[in-house]
Formats: C-alpha cells, sequence, structure tokens
C-alpha cells in the first residue's frame, strides 16, 4: 500500500540550514516577523528572505499560501519555501499550510523550521495528506518520496501529538489505495485479504463466505452479486481496546468493488467511475487501520459487505423479490439500487450479533446528495440527535463537509411496494432520502443510527486542498474524531 512520506522532529540547529538539501521551509507572519531560523536563512541567502517579505509579492500571500525563493545565493537547497502563517495558527491553517508544502515537495526532501510554531504537528498532518500519489500501475517507476524533517524548540512534544496523527494519515492512504484500486485489481477475495492481513496490527478479522451468508438468511445482499463470478462476502474487524464489556460502536460500509448497474445497466459514459463504489467500505477500513494503528482506547467493530454488481443470465431482475436478513421482502425496482440492498442485510447483522451502541453506515449511495450537495459535503442522515450532532462537530473540527438531511416519515410510504413489504426504489424524487428512509426500516427501535452518503466526496474529478483528484479519504478524520470524542475523552 501507499504510505505517508517519513515525518521526523528534531531540535535547532541553525548551523545545518545552509547546507539543508532538498527543500527548506521558514514560516514568516503577515506582519513581517521573522523567527530565528528565518533570520538565519536571510543572512545565509544575503538578505533576499527580508527583501521578499517587505514586497508586494509577500503582501499578496493569503494565510497558508506560499512562495519559492529558488536556488538561493549561500545555500545548498534548491529553493526556499516562504509560506505566510500566524505564529499561533488555527489547526485548519496550518494544515493548509502543511498541504502547500508537501504540493511543492514533490518527491524531494524538506527541512521545515517550524522552531515555537504553534501547531506544528497539525502542519506535520497537512504534509503528510497531501503527498499522496497512486501510481503502482504506471509502467515507469516513480522516484520515492523524500523524508520530511521538523527542527522544532520542542521536538519530543511535538512528536508525541503528531503519533496519533500519523496513524490517521495511514488510514487516508488505506482508503484511498482502496478506492483508487480497478475492479481487476480490488475483486472481492482481494480486499477481503487486504482487511484479513489487518490481523497483524491486532485487529480481530473474520470472513463471512457465501454459505455462511446463505445461512444467515442475506438475501439482499447475496442478490446483488449473484450475476459475478466475483464471491459475495462480509469481512468483520473487531478492535477492543475500550473497557471490557463495553458496547462498541459498529461501522456498516458498503463494498460493491464494481457497479455496472446490474440488470438496470448504466450507461457507458463514466462507468469506469464505478471502481469506487466500495467507497464506504474503503473509509470503514481505513477507520479500522488507524484504530489499531494509534491503539485507540475504544471497542469499534467495523463490518463491510463486499460484493459485484453485473449483468448475467444468473443476476438479478428488475421485479423480482427477495428475503432480507431481518425477514422483510424487497421487491427490486431498479438493480442499480443495490447498495442499500448490502447494506440492509449487514445492518441487521450488525446489531443482531454486537448489540452496539450505535451504527453509521457509510455508502457511495445515490446521485441525488450530489444534486443537493455538490462535492463539498456528504449527505448525513440520523434518527438520533445526540448522535448526529456529536459527528457533524467531529466532521467540523476536522475540516470534513457534512450536512444534514431530512428524513421525516413522511417520506416512508414512497417506497411501500405493492407485492412486497418494500421496494428498494422510489425513482427520482427525494432519492437520497428514500434511500435513507430504507436502510432506517433496519435499523432496531431506539438505536442510534446515522447514515453517510458519501457518493459527492468519495473521490473527486478535481483535486483538493489535501489530496490528488480522485480518492480522497473523506471520513476517516471525522470518525476517528468521533471515536475520540465519545470513547476516550
Amino acid at each position: 500500500m501507499t504510505h505517508p512520506r517519513h515525518i521526523d522532529f528534531k531540535e535547532i540547529d541553525l548551523d545545518s540550514i545552509g547546507t539543508a538539501e532538498g527543500r527548506v521551509v521558514v514560516f514568516v507572519t503577515p506582519e513581517g516577523q521573522l523567527d530565528q531560523c528565518a533570520r538565519r536563512v536571510n543572512r545565509l541567502c544575503k538578505g533576499a528572505l527580508k527583501r521578499f517579505v517587505e514586497s508586494e509579492g509577500f503582501e499578496k500571500l493569503r494565510t497558508a499560501e506560499a512562495r519559492d525563493l529558488a536556488y538561493p545565493a549561500g545555500m545548498a537547497c534548491d529553493a526556499v519555501q516562504v509560506v505566510k502563517l500566524k505564529r499561533r495558527p488555527t489547526a485548519a491553517d496550518a494544515r493548509k499550510a502543511g498541504a502547500v508544502i508537501a504540493k511543492a515537495a514533490g518527491t524531494s526532501t524538506v527541512l521545515v523550521l517550524a522552531g515555537n510554531l504553534g501547531q506544528a504537528a497539525e502542519v506535520s498532518l497537512g504534509l503528510a495528506l497531501r503527498g499522496y500519489d497512486f501510481n503502482i500501475h504506471k509502467s515507469k517507476e516513480s522516484d520515492p518520496r523524500g523524508a520530511a524533517t521538523f527542527m522544532v524548540s520542542k521536538p519530543e512534544e511535538v512528536a508525541a501529538v503528531a503519533g496519533p496523527m500519523a496513524a490517521v494519515a495511514e488510514g487516508v492512504f488505506f482508503t484511498r489505495d482502496l478506492v483508487n484500486e480497478p475492479a481487476n485489481f480490488l475483486t472481492t477475495d482481494d480486499f477481503a485479504a487486504r482487511l484479513a492481513a489487518m490481523h497483524e496490527l491486532g485487529l480481530e478479522v473474520e470472513i463471512l463466505e457465501e454459505t455462511e451468508l446463505e445461512k444467515l438468511g442475506m438475501g439482499a445482499l447475496l442478490s446483488v452479486g449473484q450475476g459475478s463470478r466475483s464471491p459475495s462476502k462480509v469481512v468483520v474487524m473487531q478492535w477492543n481496546g475500550g473497557k471490557k464489556g463495553d458496547a462498541p460502536l459498529a461501522l456498516v460500509g458498503k463494498g460493491v468493488v464494481f457497479d455496472t448497474g446490474g440488470i438496470s445497466l448504466k450507461p457507458a459514459a463514466g462507468m469506469e467511475d464505478m471502481t469506487m463504489d466500495m467507497g464506504g467500505a474503503g473509509v470503514v477500513s481505513g477507520v479500522m487501520r488507524t484504530l489499531a494503528m494509534r491503539k485507540a482506547k475504544a471497542n469499534v467493530v467495523g463490518l463491510v459487505g463486499l460484493v459485484e454488481n453485473m449483468p448475467d443470465g444468473a443476476a438479478t431482475r428488475p421485479g423480482d423479490v427477495v428475503r432480507s436478513m431481518k425477514g422483510d421482502t424487497i421487491e427490486v425496482i431498479n438493480t442499480d439500487a443495490e447498495g442499500r440492498l448490502v447494506l440492509s442485510d449487514v445492518l441487521w447483522y450488525a446489531q443482531d450479533r454486537f448489540k452496539p451502541a450505535g451504527v453509521i453506515n457509510l455508502a457511495t449511495l445515490t446521485g441525488a446528495i450530489i444534486v443537493g450537495l455538490g462535492h463539498d459535503n456528504a449527505g448525513v442522515f440520523s434518527n438520533d440527535d445526540a448522535l448526529c450532532n456529536a459527528f457533524l462537530k467531529a466532521a467540523k473540527t476536522e475540516g470534513e463537509g457534512a450536512w444534514r438531511m431530512p428524513i421525516d416519515d413522511s417520506y416512508d410510504k414512497m417506497i411501500d411496494s405493492r407485492i412486497a413489504d418494500m421496494k428498494n426504489s422510489a425513482g427520482r424524487p427525494a432519492g437520497s432520502i428514500t434511500a435513507a428512509k430504507f436502510l432506517q426500516r433496519f435499523v432496531q427501535d431506539d438505536m442510534p443510527w446515522i447514515h453517510l452518503d458519501i457518493a459527492g466526496t468519495a473521490s473527486l474529478k478535481t483535486e483538493s486542498t489535501f489530496a490528488p483528484k480522485g480518492a480522497t479519504g473523506w471520513g476517516v478524520m471525522a470518525l476517528d474524531r468521533l471515536i475520540r470524542d465519545m470513547q476516550e475523552g
């Protein structure tokens, strides 16, 4: 898998700055104040830094923006990057500054002269997150990324804060790799194998095969994969780092490794993007990896339903009726509304087996949520104000856009079926809401629940602040923060 750039923290050594190769980063306040490291750089490059800081170019820079001084005289580095940042920045600005550093650095080694800058650990997180590329399928081997070294006044303290953040970055990268991976490489077998390998991190990992799913009565989930040669699976990951006996938080992810739409075939244009239709399962997997790597003091179970939706003589047809693990029957109106069928059975299984304190499911579920919210926010549907507000707070803290959507009972009748207990699609009106109402029918009474529709945020056509084009890893940081707040204080 892709790993974040190696980052370490060391004490300030002014005499080594001039001989540092690659790139050197200095921070200058909006008022133009230079700290001791910046003053040494200015002296080495014979006043060039001070001249730039006093120029119109520096004045026009916004907070967390930067400019290069290329090949500075008197220094061995290729460039000095000047970052405009307050001495005590917000966490959001510090992360943006780190992302700016990473984007400019490419594969070069980086010396970050952070000194006594507040939020230096947040700068390192932003640097780690933006330093991502998915290039394992390119014939030309890429240059390895150089390490990043932070010179700080209190390296041990900053490193202690940055340690758990590095685990979050690992989880985000794991999610991005899964979401970016082509479907001929990320089959249901391969996906399950990658999750099973996390047993080495201390996770308990269990793979339920089709015969077991049949015994459990997961007819809804199994109906989705009937037309595929890839076997359907459910993978259960447990992290028991909290108090023994405390009910876990359950995370449930939709893992459709490729979605043709089935018999209700999607248009050819853009179908290649459906390699990301396992984004919900990818996020759950990334969160579980993060928890294990930072040894979280929390009890969390992650469950993912892994299927492939293909057209075939054995595939489910529009008009078929399937029976869920709960026992409810479902009329399949549209085989392209398959994610909710997968989630319905895994949601019920999670509650039935683990009796969780709450359930959060994630899915690239509907195009309708993109129409409503675009690509800046995921749709949040919930039956519990306390859990929902806690998640929204966590998402805001981590800078991951999330917006609560209505889930009134008035929408429920739209998924009633003439011939079965419900139907899996109510058409275009309120499409993301009726999908959520479908899932809610598989949430037990009094069970706190959130449904996150991440169709618009899981993968982007353009780069974002912390990721290049493609998978974003949205949700890993927010859910990790929620778990910290709820279970770890």
